[in-house]
């Protein structure tokens, strides 16, 4: 397969955020001082950004034509399996930007390692373009990436590299009923986290931390453990049941396979929602009377892996 050209996703920097907010860096430098923080390290980021961004562009010149584009773009960007996808930001932007690829290969860059962990950036600025050169030869390899998929029964679908949340919009209790494994029951509940393997280490880790935190005060021997997940396997989790006379706590986690299904209905009548990967702004309304099954997507990503 032929590649037309490169498109490179991007995010504003901290430092840029902030002069959106306060018109000018003048202004956002005040506001963060008066506030005791270091305005400096917002700058120092931003610039080791842009010069790892300038230097991947001028490499990626001599080899393929592309297109820059923001985070904020790729939802109504169209993709094809005809580009190479080039991500140069934090782990969240390859998570944001594979839910609409559409199969088309991603190399996912840090620009920064002293900040980011980097657990979806295999590549950097002084090696990528081996990633490129080798999909452009059509020789490289793969990690293929499940997604998350949650079916309403109006039609609307989201998809979620890292995980969805099912819940309320605001901080109050979310109200639904829950179909897993042959059981069902009626929860109250701050949500539900469905997570794929991508996302095991992220917001499910959390849960898992305060779970042992919690158990830690009664159990001396108890050695906290991070959720573990095979590619095709999602896992559930259910955050801060309440039990009463109405709501059940029996269907707290469980593993979702590729021949089983999670089914929630909300009985919420309003400010219900589902989002994936954190955008809050990339939802799905979720009141009463609506259906979610959540299953494993047929549709992948496709991260380039050094060979």
């Amino acid at each position: 397969m032929s590649i037309d050209y490169a498109i490179i996703v991007k995010s504003r920097t901290r430092l840029e955020s902030l002069i959106a907010r306060f018109n000018t860096k003048a202004q956002a430098k005040f506001y963060i001082e008066r506030q005791g923080g270091d305005f400096e390290s917002y700058v120092q980021e931003h610039e080791v950004f842009y010069r790892a961004l300038e230097k991947l562009q001028s490499q990626l010149t001599g080899v393929i034509k592309y297109k820059l584009i923001d985070r904020d773009f790729i939802s109504s960007f169209l993709f094809s399996p005809q580009h190479i996808i080039l991500v140069i930001g934090q782990d969240g932007l390859v998570a944001n930007t594979a839910k609409y690829a559409k199969g088309a290969p991603i190399v996912a860059v840090n620009p920064d390692k002293s900040r980011y962990d980097g657990v979806l950036l295999p590549f950097d600025v002084n090696d990528f373009i081996y990633g490129i050169e080798a999909v452009l030869q059509q020789q490289h390899q793969t990690k293929r990436m499940y997604f998350a998929e949650a079916t309403l029964n109006n039609g609307q679908q989201l998809l979620a590299f890292n995980d969805l949340f099912i819940g309320a919009a605001s901080h109050v209790s979310a109200r639904y009923q829950i179909k897993f494994n042959g059981q069902q029951e009626n929860h109250s509940s701050s949500g539900v986290i469905v997570s794929t393997q991508a996302g095991s280490t992220g917001w499910l880790s959390s849960i898992f931390n305060m779970a042992y935190g919690v158990t830690g005060l009664f159990e001396q021997q108890l050695q906290p453990k991070q959720p573990s997940l095979k590619a095709q396997d999602l896992l559930f989790a259910v955050r801060e049941p309440f039990k009463s006379v109405r709501s059940q706590i029996g269907l707290a986690a469980g593993k979702v396979k590729q021949n089983t299904q999670l089914i929630i209905e909300s009985h919420m009548p309003n400010n219900g929602v589902i989002f994936s990967d954190g955008i809050e702004k990339d939802f799905l309304k979720f009141n009463s009377g609506t259906i979610a099954t959540i299953g494993i997507s047929k549709q992948q990503a496709n991260l380039v892996i050094k060979a």
